[in-house]
Formats: C-alpha cells, structure tokens, sequence
C-alpha cells in the first residue's frame, strides 16, 4: 500500500501535503479541545489523543485519507463511563477496546458494519448529537449538575437549581450564532470554530470577565494522569461492556468514515487495516493520557479538499498540534468553556445526517422512521451497543413483516388466448398467480386462498415471483394436494424457481404425482397432455 501511495513522490505533492497538514490542525485544535473536556477529562486528554492518533493511526491507516482523533460520537459515550469508573477506568476501557478492534481487523471484521442498517446508523448519529447538545448545558449556562449520564444530569437540576452565569450564557449564545452566520466561503480557509475560540480567548484576557475557562494544559505529551502497568481483573469486568461500546463506535465510525472518503477521494479503503491502525492507536493511548480516537469525517473531508496527497497529511496535522500545545499552552487554558460548549453545540447539530432523515420522512417508509426514532431515543436513553443491538433486531422483524407480503390473484383460465380448442375437460380450470416469498408468515393467507379451491378439475400454480419457500409452505402444499387428489383434481406447479422446485419436489414422488412432474412447465403443453389422457 505505502509502495503505491508513495510512487512518484516528489517536492509539489509534499508541499501539498503540508499545507493540508497545517489546514486540517486548525479545524482539529478547537474540536480536540472540546472533545477532551466534554468527555469528562480535560483539553489535555484531547490534544494527546489527537497527536499520537494522527502519528500512529495515520501512519498505518487503511487509506491516506483518513484523520483519527477525538470525536464527538465518543466523547457521549466517555462521559458516563467517566462519571461512574473515573479516568482509570476510561483508559482501561480504552486499552481494551483497542484490542477488540485489533482482534477484529485480524480476523477480517471489516465488513461487519455492512449489516447494520443505514436508518439505525442515521439514528444513533442523531441520538449521539443530542447527548453532545445537552452535556454542554452546564457550560452554556454556568450550572452544575450530577449524575452519570445526560438524563440524570438533566434531572439533577430539580434538587440543585439552575442559576443562570448570563456572562457565561451570553458569550455562548454569541459563539453558536456567529458559526451559523459566518461565511461558507470563509470557512474554508479559516474555521468559524477556530476564529470564535480565538475571538474568545483574547476577550478574555482583555476583560477578565466572570467565566469558567479551560485551565492550565501542561506542555508535554505525556499526562500525569494516565493508565498504569498494574490491572486487576475486577476492573476488566468493571469496563468490559463499555469497552465494548467504544470499539464497535470506533469500527462503526471509522469505516463509515473511511467509505464516505473513499467516494470522494476515488480510492477503496482497506477496512481490516484500518480496524487494525485503530487497534494499536487506541492501545497505545491510555499510556500517554489519552482517551478513545476514531477517524473523523470532519477532518478527514478537510484534508481531501485542501489537497492530502499521501497520509503524510495525518502526520504533519498531529505535529502542528502539538507544537500548538507546547507553544500556545498558556493562550489556550484563558479559552472559555461557553465558548468550547458553542462549538460543541453547532458540531452536534451538523453532525445529523439532515439531508437523509428529509429523505427517510419524504419517501414516507414509516418502517425506516421507526427504525431511525428507537435507535435515537435508545443512544440517549440507555447506550451505543444497545442502541445498536436494538436497532438492527427491529430492523430484521421489518424486514420479515415487509416479506410476509405475499400477493395471490386466482383467474379462470382463457383458453382461447393461447389458441387452444377448449374441450369438455378443460372449462373448469383456474390458475393462481403468487408472488412473493412463502414461508411461515404467509402461510396463513396462501391456506386461506387454497381452501377455495375445491370445485375445479384442475389447478396451475404459476410460481415465477416466488423466490423461496419454507417448510410451513410446503406443508400447506402437501395437505392441499393430499385433498385435491382426493377429489381427481389435477394440480400442476408451472414457471417454479430452481431452488423452490427442488424444495416441491417431494410433493410427486409417490407414483401418482409422478406424472405431473413430467409435464412440461408450459400451458400450451396441457392440451397435448388431454389429448394423450
């Protein structure tokens, strides 16, 4: 892979790449900031983990494209578990989500994220959206609240008020609508998030007003708090399934990442590798004070159109950030806390798929809807790996109600449309017309029509629309059968699929149905068949 990025490298493309290095920084500083504080660590924890993941992840990604760091998405999940097992316990279940996505881009998982459908990816985006916009509501407005996870937060303000910081909600109010104005045609040279910090920041220390700000971020790479050498296994057990819960984010987000990038940049990835980079990246994190990193979209789309050539890009953003942090250290621990809760706020609400949740509403598939709300309101309410786990059960009991549909239609047969003399033994016949597929969701519908079918002398079941069968189906056919011969009705299977002719086989291997079997599967065969008889 690195033989074919690099062929042909010369002076214009690393010149390209470093300027798209130094662009992708200044749309990470601000993000990784506010991810590292809103996931309950501190900016410190972001800037790391966007550094080390842009050299290590981006140095073995599955496509140059790719940009890993902190993220929003993962920021919502970390706040719970950092609220419930503390720092420690965010490493640990850093470091083993780390070897879950290791394990599993060595097993070839890649394609996994493949079955989860698109409606409940669309869901929990929005749903981790939501969690973002209200776990900056203590920053927005100056509060305090506890609790675990967002609801409880939510709901902790009944017991310890809410008195408004109106410096504080002011200078938010102000960041959120400035991003929204500010120019598109700026933005992408200079970031609104990054100008709305910047502008903040110097306010700040001009004025000096009444506002929480980010404070001191030390001038290394390596935190004081960080995850040890020593585990018990308690504390595995303790952040296992949240563990869980970061790795299939991190699979989930980083594919979805890789496979929207891929479009764009005309180039597959290779989704094992990348599941693989994003194992040792997120291993080596919590050693260095890190928290979880992901591929971001954001970033990731920054670096395409500022010309990434190779994933030297990565590299040169990660250097350019932490040269920030040694440089700027001081400048940016006077960055206010509204101003990192605007910039969350607007990135939550840009982080929701609008253009697909109109289309889901427009086309009117109330089962995608569904689909999209249970897994939203679950993200919000319970977490990501049940969100997700939910999602996709309601998906596959959609897809089974929406299979069940089965169309049957019964036509007396006009035998002088296909030129045939119409004789005693051929006026009272019917053809049943099925489509779809038949197993045991249909089977009560395709019972009920057969059971009206007593009067004819004979029966074609003209099966092209059936794809599959199931043994419920057939056992509908089998007692229909048993009754029609019975009755010297004669039935006849005709235009079946492969692979449901060979499930109905059985029904004619007794000598009497033999001779059906060996009548051709076509109507103008039956007079020549009369004849005969």
């Amino acid at each position: 892979m690195l033989k074919s990025e690099f062929s042909g490298y010369d002076l214009g493309k690393l010149q390209k790449d470093l300027l798209a290095g130094v662009t992708v920084a200044a749309v990470a500083l601000p993000l990784a900031l506010a991810f590292g504080v809103s996931s309950g660590a501190d900016a410190q924890a972001g800037l790391i983990t966007a550094v080390i993941a842009g050299v290590v992840i981006g140095a073995l990604s599955g496509g140059f494209y790719q940009i890993s760091g902190p993220t929003g998405a993962m920021a919502a999940i970390l706040m719970s578990i950092a609220a419930t097992q503390g720092m420690q316990g965010v490493f640990l279940a850093t470091f083993l989500a780390g070897g879950l996505l290791l394990v599993a881009g060595l097993l070839r998982l890649g394609s996994l994220t493949s079955f989860i459908p698109a409606p409940v990816i669309t869901g929990f985006t929005s749903g981790i959206a939501i969690i973002i916009a209200l776990g900056q509501v203590d920053n927005l407005f100056g509060v305090h609240s506890e609790g675990a996870n967002v609801i409880e937060k939510l709901t902790s303000y009944q017991t310890l008020g809410f008195p408004i910081n109106f410096p504080t909600l002011i200078m938010g109010v102000l960041v959120i609508v400035a991003m929204f104005c500010y120019p598109k045609k700026w933005n992408q040279k200079i970031p609104s998030s990054l100008v709305a910090i910047i502008i903040c920041t110097a306010l700040m220390m001009l004025f000096d007003f009444s506002v929480a700000t980010v404070g001191k971020i030390p001038q290394s790479l390596i935190s004081e708090n960080r995850l040890g050498f020593s585990f018990e296994l308690t504390q595995f057990k303790e952040v296992l399934f949240p563990a869980i819960s970061i790795a299939l984010l991190g699979m989930v987000e980083s594919l979805l990442c890789g496979a929207s990038a891929g479009r764009m940049a005309n180039k597959a990835l290779d989704s094992n590798q990348e599941l693989v980079a994003q194992g040792i990246g997120n291993l080596i994190l919590p050693f260095f004070g890190g928290i979880p990193a992901t591929a971001a979209i954001a970033r990731t789309s920054v670096a395409l159109k500022s010309g990434a050539q190779t994933r030297l890009t990565g590299i040169v953003h990660a250097f350019v950030l932490l040269l920030s942090m040694i440089i700027l250290g001081p400048i940016m621990s006077q960055i206010p806390m509204p101003a990192l809760a605007g910039v969350l706020i607007v990135t939550a609400w840009r982080m929701n798929e609008w253009e697909t949740i109109r289309e889901l509403f427009a086309k009117k598939n109330w089962a995608a809807v569904s689909l999209f709300f249970i897994t939203m309101i679950c993200t919000v309410v319970f977490d990501l790996s049940i969100a997700i786990v939910i999602g996709i059960i309601g998906g596959c009991i959609f897809f089974i109600w929406k299979s069940a549909a089965i169309t049957i239609s019964v036509d007396r047969i006009d035998w002088s449309r296909m030129n045939l003399p119409v004789t005693e033994k051929l006026q009272n016949w019917s053809v049943v017309y099925i489509s779809g597929p038949l197993f045991f969701m249909s089977s009560e519908k395709l019972k009920t029509t057969l059971a009206q079918l007593k009067h004819q002398d004979g029966i074609i079941f003209s099966m092209r629309g059936v794809p599959n069968i199931d043994l419920t189906a057939i056992g509908v056919f089998d007692d229909f059968q048993t009754r029609a011969d019975k009755r010297e009705q004669l039935v006849i299977y005709t235009s079946l699929q492969p692979e449901v002719k060979k499930q109905l086989a059985h029904l004619w291997q007794d000598d009497h149905r033999k001779e059906q079997a060996t009548v051709a599967h076509a109507l103008t065969d039956l007079h020549t068949y009369y004849e005969e008889k």
